[in-house]
């Protein structure tokens, strides 16, 4: 999906941009191209710099409530520094690298309901414009999709996913924010755990999974949260054996002994007392592979790029401001 948007900041007859992305969806990790193509407006000017931001729509709890807005994950300078006549057509080329940890917002072509996209900024005659936004769709790492596999393989539903601002205390986190995968377990866990959030974090030389646990309250204990981290390896392996590692964390997870488990921390709000989405979340099945809770219907939002990039218009720019600053 194409957007187009007349530079506001120059005014009527400035110059105009539409950026195309690769059709197919892009991979953490991996290179993201595409072309971004301007239009002349009712005079000659100077393109001084084109930006491409990698933005996402995020949540951060705060001491009283829950809010939303749009961060940006990473920026790439892809052209400038050359004149743009009057109505004349200039197409700049580009091939960027996704970060590691870029969010994935689908898993088998089913949208899990998150909100990325790339916003192109054009700075002309010393004035810059936001421009075009473009959604931009994700699909997760082979090792991810792997271990979402083994999860479904091993009994649990897929409830939701999204993006919380922060930082994971003890991980080689990048990113100022994360994703998390909400599951529920199998009927054989739910007298132990109410569910538990995958979060990935990948580099180039493996995934650090994150896993946090929602423990019922048992006859001599209360309920509460616990944090496991492991870490796994890019190459592919038998899923009979993913899903026996995923499986090992999994007994240590439920086990839950106390030495093996901590609480999250965030780098801007310190220690956080669980995560209490306060109905948020998208509700789906509640048993059931991962892959068939998506496609049940269980995830919505990122249906289309027009969808995508109006929700992310709406929210408005409160935690961009801040980076910025």
């Amino acid at each position: 999906m194409v957007f187009k948007k007349l530079l506001g900041a120059l005014g009527v007859g400035g110059p105009s941009v539409d950026t195309v992305l690769q059709p197919a969806p892009a991979l953490p990790g991996g290179p993201l191209s595409g072309e971004v193509r301007l239009r002349g407006g009712g005079s000659e000017v100077t393109v001084e710099r084109i930006t491409l931001l990698l933005v996402a729509r995020v949540e951060a709890e705060g001491q009283d409530e829950e809010r939303e807005g749009t961060a940006v994950l990473e920026r790439f300078f892809v052209g400038g520094g050359f004149r743009l006549a009057e109505g004349a057509e200039h197409t700049v080329p580009f091939t960027v690298t996704l970060p590691w940890e870029t969010p994935f917002t689908e898993l088998h072509g089913q949208p899990l309901g998150l909100v990325l996209g790339i916003r192109t900024e054009l700075e002309v005659a010393g004035a810059r414009d936001k421009g075009d936004l473009d959604a931009l769709a994700v699909a997760p790492l082979p090792a991810q999709e792997a271990v979402l596999e083994a999860f479904g393989q091993l009994g649990y539903g897929f409830r939701s996913a999204d993006l919380e601002l922060g930082h994971i205390r003890g991980t080689g986190q990048q990113l100022p924010c994360y994703q998390e995968i909400e599951m529920v377990p199998p009927a054989g866990e739910a007298h132990a755990v109410n569910e538990i959030e995958v979060t990935f974090l990948a580099a180039p030389a493996g995934l650090e999974v994150v896993i946090e646990a929602d423990k019922r309250a048992g006859l001599h204990s209360e309920g509460h949260d616990t944090v496991h981290r492991f870490t796994t390896s890019h190459h592919t392996v038998a899923q009979a054996d993913r899903n026996a590692e995923v499986d090992a964390w999994l007994q240590q997870v439920t086990g839950a002994r106390a030495a093996h488990a901590a609480p999250y921390a965030y780098a801007q709000d310190g220690h956080h007392d669980a995560h209490a989405h306060d109905g948020h979340h998208r509700s789906g099945p509640g048993a059931g592979a991962v892959v068939a809770g998506v496609a049940a219907g269980a995830a919505v939002g990122v249906v289309g790029g027009m969808v995508a990039a109006e929700v992310i218009d709406e929210i408005g720019d409160a935690f961009e401001d801040d980076e910025e600053e």
